[in-house]
């Protein structure tokens, strides 16, 4: 998955949501529960499966959640051995 654009995150008490626009239209649209991420366009992955296909096996099953979660303006993770890059800056 790359993306580039403008999103939202928003913190639920059950789950936090990431949505990504690009020109006005969602081109992501995910929900990250304590055990699943779900997608707008596709069914829900449990959190090891989604590390898996998406990122790298070797990370923690919560990574993503934790990631989305964090306060920080801005939060960066590079893993130069998976390829891997995410950016996260907070308005």
């Amino acid at each position: 998955m790359k993306f580039y654009d403008k999103g939202f995150i928003y913190k639920y008490k059950n789950y936090t949501q990431v949505q990504i626009f690009s020109a006005g239209t969602a081109i992501l649209d995910m929900k990250i529960y304590e055990d699943k991420v779900c997608k707008a366009t596709f069914k829900c992955q449990d959190l090891k499966t989604f590390n898996k296909e998406n990122l790298s096996s070797t990370y923690p099953d919560n990574f993503i959640k934790e990631l989305f979660e964090r306060n920080q303006k801005e939060v960066i993770h590079r893993d130069k051995q998976n390829d891997i890059l995410i950016k996260i800056i907070r308005d």
